[in-house]
């Protein structure tokens, strides 16, 4: 028995001496790490964009203030060759799926050519055959929903709402007359018109790197309408004769090449310190 006590008393002087040791060594305890930080996140912060595209005008006709005269039935024909938009804007993407933006954009002049043909009672008919055409400044407010990332491709939908100042160039109304003879009829000068426009999107993006961005959309917009000037005779007499507007909203359907450029986003935080106990 004494001989067991007396191993369990040199044992624990023994760890009593080596820890005394260590502790004139400065041994430092293992060192202790903070938990990283979760991953950033590449996506978010405000970015710039700009677009090119290809405007499509939707067929319209036009109707004139003497259309009514008479009584007749008429047949309407028309619409616009294709033209170009040009636009800017800034925006801020929220988090992986929704981003908005603002953009503003000229939408270049657009040609119009169609034909009315009047048939009145009694058998007499006429024909009219104009010319004239339309240019546009549009402003929106979008939001996007952004549908998913695969093989750095993001398809996504949006919308926006905003107002379109649509500007008329001059018009012109050439008469077809039983029996076969032409005549030029009215003129009116152009005229401007501030109107609620509004647009749906879909389209994909191509992420180029965190930073840029390529969009290929579709969009469908509304630009509201617009009315000529008030019509006169090429010989300036008749002032007043006529007012000319088109039958419908203008509407286009564009295809669209975008670039955004994420300029604005927040640097990852540095590591975390290393803190060491005692």
């Amino acid at each position: 028995m004494r001989s067991v006590k007396l191993v369990v008393a040199v044992g624990a002087a023994s760890l009593l001496s080596s820890a005394a040791f260590a502790a004139d060594l400065g041994v430092a305890p293992a060192p202790y790490y903070a938990p990283p930080p979760p991953p950033a996140q590449d996506f978010g912060g405000w970015y710039l964009r700009g677009d090119i595209g290809m405007t499509n005008s939707s067929k319209n006709t036009m109707v004139s203030s003497l259309d009514n005269v008479g009584s007749p039935t008429i047949q309407r024909y028309g619409g616009f060759n294709g033209g170009t938009s040009y636009g800017v804007g800034v925006g801020y993407q929220f988090n992986s799926w929704l981003r908005t933006d603002i953009t503003g954009e000229y939408r270049s002049r657009v040609s119009f050519n169609g034909n009315n043909f009047y048939q009145y009672p009694g058998g007499s008919f006429l024909g009219d055959t104009y010319t004239g055409g339309y240019s546009s400044w549009v402003g929106l407010v979008n939001a996007y929903l952004d549908l998913g990332t695969w093989w750095c491709l993001t398809p996504f939908i949006g919308a926006g709402v905003g107002g379109a100042y649509n500007m008329t160039s001059g018009i012109s109304d050439s008469a077809t007359f039983p029996g076969g003879g032409n005549a030029s009829l009215y003129q009116a000068d152009g005229n401007g018109k501030l109107n609620l426009a509004w647009a749906a999107y879909a389209g994909v993006a191509y992420k180029v790197t965190n930073n840029f961005s390529v969009e290929l959309a579709y969009r469908y917009l509304d630009m509201g309408n617009v009315a000529f000037g008030q019509g006169m005779t090429f010989d300036g007499v008749g002032r007043g004769a006529s007012t000319f507007r088109f039958g419908s909203d203008l509407t286009s359907q564009d295809l669209r090449i975008g670039m955004r450029w994420t300029c604005c986003d927040v640097p990852p935080p540095p590591p975390p310190p290393i803190i060491r106990k005692g």
